[in-house]
Order: C-alpha cells, then sequence, then structure tokens
C-alpha cells in the first residue's frame, strides 16, 4: 500500500478496493464493477471536473493553488480544443 492510499484510508476513512496484479483494461466493464475497480476520467475535461470536486485535492494545494490549477487546466483544454491535428487535416481535407 503507498503512503497516498494510507493518507486516504487513514484520514478520510475511505474504503479501498484489494490491490490487483491483473490487467484492468482487459477486464469487462462489468467484472471491473464487480471488484470495485472504477475507471480514470476519459478526458482532460472530466479530470478538470473530478479535480474541483476533490476535497483531498483542495485541501492538498490549498484554496488559491487549487483554484489556480483549475484555471490553468480549463484553459489549457480551450486551447487544445482549438488547435487542428495533423490526423484531422489528412482525413477531411481531402474531402473538401
Amino acid at each position: 500500500m503507498t503512503y497516498s492510499y494510507r493518507f486516504l484510508y487513514i484520514y478520510y476513512n475511505y474504503e479501498l478496493c484489494p490491490p490487483t496484479t491483473e490487467n484492468c483494461y482487459a477486464m469487462s466493464a462489468q467484472e471491473r464493477e464487480t471488484r470495485g475497480i472504477g475507471s480514470l476520467p476519459g478526458s482532460l475535461g472530466e479530470a478538470i471536473k473530478e479535480a474541483e470536486n476533490s476535497e483531498l485535492l483542495h485541501e492538498a494545494l490549498g484554496e488559491k493553488m487549487h483554484e489556480k490549477l483549475i484555471e490553468n487546466k480549463k484553459i489549457e483544454v480551450d486551447r487544445y480544443r482549438k488547435q487542428v491535428t495533423n490526423w484531422e487535416i489528412e482525413q477531411y481535407l481531402p474531402v473538401l
């Protein structure tokens, strides 16, 4: 058990699922749910929403730093969203 897990367990009294050495990505959604294995956010936008609501992150960083982190990540998402990738150019430019 790592220190961060110990901290969560002791300080917040979180229930932790038992560790696994199996490939979680090879498991079905139902098998992961049965074992209590959650999923990571599917995008940076989802991760920001999780971070915004994270009591642990807020306490660890402090109010001002937490606020600035979220603000900067939202700017990062917005900048990324405006980019046109090489894949998009190769995929869609010939259609025009």
